[in-house]
């Protein structure tokens, strides 16, 4: 049977340390060979309504270490926006994300799962980064700078957590309530969240600042981090359109800068990488690979006082394969709910 996978059956069942480890396998087996993974095609298209855009989001992968390879198949719409002069990007507008992961075993080619996409989707983005921390950010880090308060930056904060000793959390949105309500919701006993009132609020005094957000402009000036910070951003241009999260000066002050993957840059059209390479602001020879700086191929951080960028520049499919093999093997020995005959999903080949 293939089984139907909520965004409830993922909260259930798939950790955040389970996630990180997850994504630890699946970047190694990619830099030693083993995982494949192809730049994400996405297109959009004008709808009726002027005010949004429909948007595909299409990925593929495989993990050989998980036996599976997924399919991603996106489904939303997008609409822009301004808040406070800085331009926005909103996806999934609407009560429903109708974005499916198709999970396939590898020993049998048959889909194993369709697992929705919301929940898993957060997860991965906040466990690849919690991997990219590990290997970048200095080891005594314990300050957080977090702008964005949405459904990106809660995991991103846990994932922090849970590779480095965090006891503070500055995070920074443009909408007071928002960054307030976010605050309550995280801070705990040995955790402080401070919702913070200025930009530059966020970046003094923080280890790892973090940029987790839909802005489509830089929220914060290159010239206010100093020596040992880490910085993170999970936007990316692409043929869709041009978004950056940081401005050229956290290029150009980057001892190194940790990518996902490259045929990603060029696939997808990442200008803003691109061109700081083509200026000569950034060494092609100082962008690396997170997997090879898994698997000690490649540098993350080499001392303390370097300013180390980890520029989570693409999703790639096999990160949804391996956290789905994780769900997907705890609940085939499970009753699961909502279930379909799998020969119901293939066709006879007459052979």
């Amino acid at each position: 049977m293939t089984i139907v996978i909520t965004d409830n059956d993922v909260k259930r069942l798939l950790s955040m340390e389970e996630c990180i480890d997850a994504m630890r396998t699946a970047f190694a087996d990619l830099s030693n060979g083993k995982a494949a993974s192809l730049p994400r095609m996405r297109y959009s298209v004008d709808t009726e309504d002027p005010s949004k855009r429909y948007l595909a989001n299409i990925q593929a992968g495989a993990v050989p270490s998980f036996g599976v390879a997924c399919v991603r198949a996106g489904s939303r719409f997008m609409q822009f926006e301004e808040v406070d002069g800085v331009r926005r990007v909103l996806h999934n507008v609407g009560a429903k994300n109708w974005t499916i992961i198709i999970l396939y075993e590898l020993a049998t080619a048959e889909p194993v799962a369709f697992i929705h996409e919301t929940h898993i989707g957060e997860i991965r983005v906040g466990a690849t980064t919690g991997v990219a921390v590990e290997k970048c950010a200095r080891a005594d880090a314990k300050t957080l700078g977090i702008f964005g308060s949405g459904n990106q930056a809660g995991p991103i904060l846990e994932a922090v957590c849970s590779v480095r000793p965090i006891e503070r959390v500055a995070v920074y949105s443009p909408t007071e309530e928002n960054r307030r309500a976010f605050a309550e919701r995280y801070g705990r006993q040995g955790l402080e969240v401070v919702a913070v009132d200025t930009t530059r609020d966020a970046v003094d005094g923080s280890d790892i600042v973090c940029c987790a957000t839909n802005a489509a402009t830089p929220v914060f000036d290159g010239d206010w981090l100093v020596p040992g910070q880490t910085v993170v951003s999970i936007v990316n241009s692409d043929v869709t359109g041009r978004r950056t999260e940081t401005d050229e000066t956290v290029f150009s002050r980057s001892a190194r800068i940790v990518i996902n993957d490259w045929d990603s840059v060029h696939a997808n059209k990442q200008v803003e990488l691109l061109e700081a390479i083509e200026d000569g602001r950034v060494k092609e020879t100082d962008v690396h690979l997170l997997g090879d700086v898994i698997t000690g191929r490649a540098p993350g951080r080499l001392s303390d006082d370097e300013i180390v960028y980890y520029k989570n520049n693409t999703g790639l499919g096999m990160q949804f394969a391996a956290a789905g093999a994780i769900v997907w093997q705890k609940m085939r020995d499970e009753d699961a709910p909502y279930v379909i005959p799998t020969e119901w999903l293939g066709s006879d080949t007459g052979n």
